[in-house]
């Protein structure tokens, strides 16, 4: 028995010293936590200048009604959030959500977002998820604090009137890893589909291919990485050319089994490739969580909470308390 437990002691310590000192500090998975009124949903995240940026959709019930919103917040150590600020409008037509991720062009910051229209729609109601409106929009800001209003992106092409686009949701864009200036854009539509720009006005459609929801892709040398969200957990894809996907690794459900903010549900895993920078060495995982109860028995506008999960290989994963 002694023996037993020095070599469980000496196991952890060997897992906390592959965790840098940042992450050991945070003392629990849970970075923002919903309530029977208010939702945190759909994280997005970019780092930059030593800080983190996240990005969100805020689902709050107010005056009985509810809305969804884009909204963010910032830290240093990813315990010390600063104030959720909402940059999108309170408009029940249009309750621009579900931020992709964030990139920059033509020296200006750039945020993925869409439109999730649930009209007259009220506290006690149905489950109601977004009308066949959505669509998929941009906003851009100079210093990742001042947005402009968000811009429609015709991904079908010019041609295609917004009418005739269909249903579209959850966005994410990224620079094409052999072809400078080029840009892709997912969005959840008949799976996955893909459409891609040299100037974000122009786009050309390229098809679509079997995925879950709130897709995130990184470049991984010669290879795109996908994570995507089917009925419960993240997936992981792999392609070398954005047509040829393979399945890799099982779904991550990380501590779910455990954690009663997210038996429901655990979804929206967005990831960044932080092994570069200094102190932190990771993937980092972003994702949400909702619970005790299903997303369609309730949880879904209210008791939803994001989360912070990390990787050295996308297969093995840590996180606070764990």
């Amino acid at each position: 028995m002694k023996n037993l437990m020095l070599l469980l002691l000496l196991v952890k310590t060997i897992n906390l010293s592959g965790q840098s000192k940042l992450l050991r500090a945070i003392d629990s998975p849970v970075l923002f936590y919903g309530d029977e009124k208010t939702a945190y949903r759909d994280p997005a995240v970019l780092f930059h200048n030593d800080q983190f940026f996240l990005f969100f959709t805020l689902v709050k019930t107010i005056k009985g009604k509810i809305y969804s919103f884009t909204a963010s917040s910032k830290s240093y150590d990813l315990i010390n959030w600063s104030e959720v600020k909402i940059l999108t409008p309170r408009d029940q037509n249009l309750n621009f959500s579900s931020p992709g991720n964030i990139i920059r062009y033509d020296d200006k910051w750039i945020l993925c977002l869409q439109t999730y229209p649930r009209p007259e729609y009220f506290l006690g109601d149905k489950v109601r998820y977004g009308s066949d409106d959505c669509r998929v929009f941009i906003m851009k800001s100079k210093d990742l604090e001042n947005w402009t209003y968000p811009e429609l992106l015709k991904v079908k092409g010019t041609s295609i009137g917004e009418n005739k686009m269909g249903r579209m949701i959850d966005p994410y864009l990224i620079e094409d890893k052999d072809e400078e200036g080029k840009w892709w854009i997912f969005f959840k539509q008949n799976g996955v589909s893909m459409s891609f720009t040299y100037d974000f006005i122009n786009w050309n459609y390229f098809g679509n291919n079997k995925s879950g929801e709130n897709v995130c892709v990184l470049k991984d040398e010669s290879e795109y990485v996908m994570f995507h969200s089917p009925s419960n957990g993240i997936g992981i894809k792999r392609s070398p050319n954005l047509k040829d996907w393979s399945s890799f690794g099982s779904i991550i459900t990380l501590g779910q089994k455990e954690w009663n903010w997210a038996k429901g549900r655990l979804t929206a895993g967005a990831v960044i490739d932080l092994r570069n920078i200094q102190g932190i060495e990771k993937y980092i995982m972003f994702f949400h969580g909702s619970g005790p109860n299903k997303e369609k028995e309730g949880d879904f506008d209210k008791n939803s909470s994001i989360g912070i999960a990390w990787s050295d290989d996308l297969v093995n994963w840590d996180w606070p308390k764990k």
